[in-house]
């Protein structure tokens, strides 16, 4: 038979199981709807700038053969 202390530790640890499994789930949803966006925001904003500074490269280029 299990005693009151062996049913206050099982439920203890099964509440406690819960919180950590949620607190494991919430991390990852945030991972994936605030962290991921904003690192793909990121790098498109790098390679626009990247796009955008190899253009004006190119343009100062022909502008300086045409004279």
């Amino acid at each position: 038979m299990v005693t009151t202390l062996g049913w206050l530790y099982l439920v203890g640890g099964t509440v406690l199981f819960f919180f950590w499994a949620y607190g494991i789930v919430s991390f990852a949803l945030d991972c994936k709807n605030k962290f991921l966006p904003a690192i793909r925001t990121l790098l498109a904003n790098r390679r626009r700038r990247a796009e955008e500074s190899e253009r004006e490269s190119e343009r100062e280029e022909t502008e300086q053969q045409l004279y």
